[in-house]
């Protein structure tokens, strides 16, 4: 039985566009690369996943994904989060990898323990198996595991999580469902961000995104920006 974690990554230079309002160009491309190396470090320290692979075609996502020792897998010319998924599902497939675990570079509170309830148990079924960890607002699909990793089409997007759903029981797939805070927890918003913010001053987990948003300032300003909602 063997397992891989796939994170497709953008560049970095896209990524979280959400986050304008808050944060410049700079501090959203650094934000996201210490988000990267916390949920590498996650599945790194999972001991039901096999692998690593990082679908990107960015040079430097590369050379941080093989910093951690996982695999790279280029980017398909048609961008996009459902063909990065798809490319490497059937590249997994085809090497006789038993499960995939989708997981997306923005969750840093994401933890091997969550990764473990997960997998535990996972694939032993005869038949095909698909579970999914929504985003706390249950609009997301925040992690996917399949078995085998082709079993099914991906549908991310707005709503992903109850198009998954309808996707894996349209093929007799029965889902399972496991809610989790640390995988729940995606930042796309300002609002998101101040949510990371508070979490990480009241557990003070220490991490690299914890690490980033304290010394650059940032944690202070959504912190301050909290109290004003409040």
């Amino acid at each position: 039985m063997s397992t891989s974690a796939v994170l497709p990554i953008k560049q970095l230079e896209n990524a979280k566009q959400r986050l304008a309002p808050a944060l410049d160009t700079d501090e959203r491309n650094h934000l996201f690369r210490a988000m990267v190396e916390d949920v590498l470090t996650a599945a790194e320290a999972c001991t039901q996943v096999d692998e690593i692979v990082v679908v990107t075609r960015d040079h430097v996502v590369a050379e941080l994904a093989l910093a951690y020792g996982a695999e790279v897998l280029n980017e398909p010319e048609s961008a996009g989060l459902i063909p990065s998924v798809a490319k490497a599902a059937e590249s997994l497939a085809n090497n006789g990898v038993n499960i995939m675990l989708f997981l997306p570079g923005d969750v840093p509170l994401v933890t091997p323990e969550e990764l473990e309830i997960v997998l535990e148990g996972f694939g032993r079924q005869d038949g095909p198996e698909f579970m999914i960890v929504p985003a706390s607002d249950l609009g997301g699909s925040n992690c996917i595991a399949c078995s085998p990793p082709d079993c099914m089409e991906f549908g991310f997007g707005e709503d992903s999580f109850r198009r998954h759903l309808a996707i894996a029981r349209s093929l007799d797939i029965e889902p399972s469902v496991a809610k989790l805070p640390g995988i729940g927890l995606d930042i796309d918003t300002p609002e998101d961000l101040i949510e990371l913010s508070r979490i990480l001053v009241e557990s003070r987990i220490e991490s690299n995104t914890h690490r980033y948003i304290r010394e650059s300032g940032i944690m202070e300003r959504m912190l301050e920006d909290f109290q004003k909602i409040g």
